[in-house]
C-alpha cells in the first residue's frame, strides 16, 4: 500500500480574456487581494481562436496570462474557480461580462484547467467545479492533447507556460 501523503503546492496561473482597452486595474488589484502577489504577467496578445466570447464581451478580445507569487494547494483549485466567477459577476455589466477568468495550476509536469463544463476528459472536483489536464510537460516542452484548446497550442503560449514554470522550478527550489 502506499503511503498518503500531502500534495505539492502548484503555482497559480490566470488566463483573462478581455476586450481591447478596458482598463484591467481594478481586476488585478481585486484578483491580487484573493489570491496575493502576481508575480508574472505576460503582454496581451490577440484572443481570435473562438468567436465564443463574442456575443457576451464584443469583438476585438485580448488575452493575456498571470501567474501568483503564493503556491497553493491543488485542493484549492475549485474554491479558486467559484471565486473567480465571482470576481467576474462583481465587473459584469448589464448581465454581461467584461473579463472571462480561467485559473489553473502549473506544476513540472503538467497544466491543469478550472471549469464549470462536465466531459468525458474532466475529473469532478467538488461545488460543481471540474479540473483538465490541458497540457502535459514531457521532453523539455508542452504537448498537446487530444482536446486541448486551440489557443494552448500555439508556441506564443506555451512559450508564456515555460516561463511560469521557470518562475515556479525556481520556487520549488528555494523552499528545499
Amino acid at each position: 500500500m502506499g503511503k498518503i501523503e500531502k500534495f505539492q503546492k502548484k503555482k497559480l496561473i490566470m488566463g483573462i480574456i478581455y476586450k481591447g482597452g478596458y482598463d484591467l486595474f481594478p481586476i488585478l488589484k481585486q484578483l491580487e487581494s484573493s489570491f496575493g502577489v502576481i508575480d508574472y504577467r505576460s503582454f496581451p496578445a490577440d484572443f481570435s481562436f473562438t468567436r465564443y466570447y463574442e456575443p457576451e464581451m464584443g469583438p476585438g478580445l485580448k488575452k493575456m496570462f498571470l501567474s501568483f507569487l503564493r503556491l497553493v494547494d491543488p485542493e484549492a483549485l475549485a474554491d479558486i474557480k467559484i471565486r473567480t466567477n465571482d470576481i467576474e459577476l462583481i465587473f459584469s455589466r448589464d448581465n454581461r461580462r467584461v473579463v472571462n477568468l480561467d485559473p489553473g495550476l502549473l506544476d513540472q509536469s503538467r497544466l491543469l484547467l478550472a471549469t464549470t463544463k462536465d466531459h468525458s476528459h474532466r475529473i469532478p472536483l467538488q461545488k460543481g467545479i471540474y479540473a483538465e489536464v490541458t497540457l502535459i510537460y514531457e521532453k523539455k516542452e508542452f504537448r498537446d492533447l487530444s482536446w486541448t484548446y486551440p489557443d494552448y497550442r500555439t508556441a506564443e503560449y506555451k512559450a508564456v507556460l515555460s516561463e511560469i514554470r521557470e518562475i515556479y522550478t525556481d520556487q520549488l527550489k528555494h523552499r528545499e
